[in-house]
This record gives C-alpha cells, structure tokens and sequence, in this order.
C-alpha cells in the first residue's frame, strides 16, 4: 500500500533526507509538488506551535494529511540561541554560512560549547494532531569541518563522535540525527496506521 502524505517543506534536502527513511510504503510530496510556493508561517515562538501551525494549515487547504517539522539548533552558552530563528539567525536570507559566522563570533571565548540539535514533527492524519520529538546533544567546533548536509552542520559534533553532521554521509547523520529520531517515531505511528 502506497500511501500519499505531504511534508509541509519546500527544503528539497528535508525532503530527501526523509523520503530515504520513509522507504516506498509512502509517496511523499512536498509544497512545490502542490503548488504551494509561499512560505507557510512560523508565528508562535516554539518548534511544537510552528510545526504544528504550518501542518494544520496545509490540511485545511489542501485537505491531505500531513506533517510539518520545526528545527534548530540550541546552544547552552547563548541561552537557547538559535532556537526557533536557526534559519534566519544572521538575518532574513537563510544564509547558512552568515548563520554559522554568527554562531562562532558570539561563542568566541566560550567554552561551555555544548549544543542540542532539537526537531518537533507535528502530523495531522485524518484530522488528528500527533507531535513527535527528536533531540541530539553534541558540541560546537571552533571552525567548520565537513561538506556535506547543511545549515550548522559543519559546526556540530554529536555526542560520543568524531565527525560533525557535515563529515558524515547521508547514512550516517540519517541514523543518528534530531530529525532521524523524530521521523522514526512518526513512521512507527504511520506504519500502525497502513496496517
């Protein structure tokens, strides 16, 4: 049974990250595949209340089930910082590489570097809201190291490894990331679902 499900994203790389988890039992479609191309709002402070807001939103419009992640990246030192404004943290451009420039100038000095790695997914299945969360904690380099992935990446080292997110291949991050673990549980509850 192929079952349609919409990851309310237009991030191809969110998109493909999770439709390698998802396997072949789901065809994941995204926004732009709906011709969705505004950017949905992210208005209420938290990773569970924007997950949440951007996952009804699309139900109600296109009245397909759905999920909608929010995620960033919290540091200790800086209370939180990122947060919930990971993707903008140097401003309105979505610019990774400012984000991550900011992120070491205001750790410059620190040495408390631990992190969190924080997703919420909110899935709206037949009307109902189900959330499900995914923390990895690690640290924050000095200076990136690493390729692959995207946004703060090459900054992070998760715990108990060597390799930032960046240094990883898809495989790995995909076993051990907030997103993955988040995913794993939303995928549990959709299987239940199939059968």
């Amino acid at each position: 049974m192929n079952m349609k499900i919409c990851f309310a994203t237009q991030n191809v790389n969110k998109v493909n990250e999770i439709q390698a988890l998802l396997g072949n039992q789901f065809e994941l479609v995204s926004l732009t595949d709906l011709g969705h191309t505004e950017e949905l709002a992210e208005t209420t402070g938290t990773f569970e209340g924007n997950s949440q807001q951007k996952a009804l939103f699309v139900y109600q419009k296109y009245g397909i089930n759905c999920f909608a992640d929010d995620s960033g990246l919290e540091v200790a030192a800086l209370n939180g910082e990122p947060g919930v404004n990971s993707a903008f943290y140097a401003g309105e451009a979505k610019n990774y590489a400012a984000n991550n420039a900011l992120l070491l100038k205001n750790l410059a000095g620190q040495n408390n570097r631990h992190a969190q790695f924080r997703t919420c997914i909110t899935l709206v299945w037949n009307g109902e809201v189900q959330q499900f969360n995914g923390i990895v904690k690690g640290t924050i380099l000095t200076e990136q190291r690493g390729t692959n992935g995207f946004g703060y990446d090459p900054l992070f080292v998760p715990n108990g490894y060597e390799k930032t997110f960046a240094e990883m291949s898809k495989e790995e991050k995909n076993k051990i990331s907030h997103r993955a673990l988040a995913v794993q549980q939303l995928i549990v509850w959709l299987q239940q679902q199939a059968q």
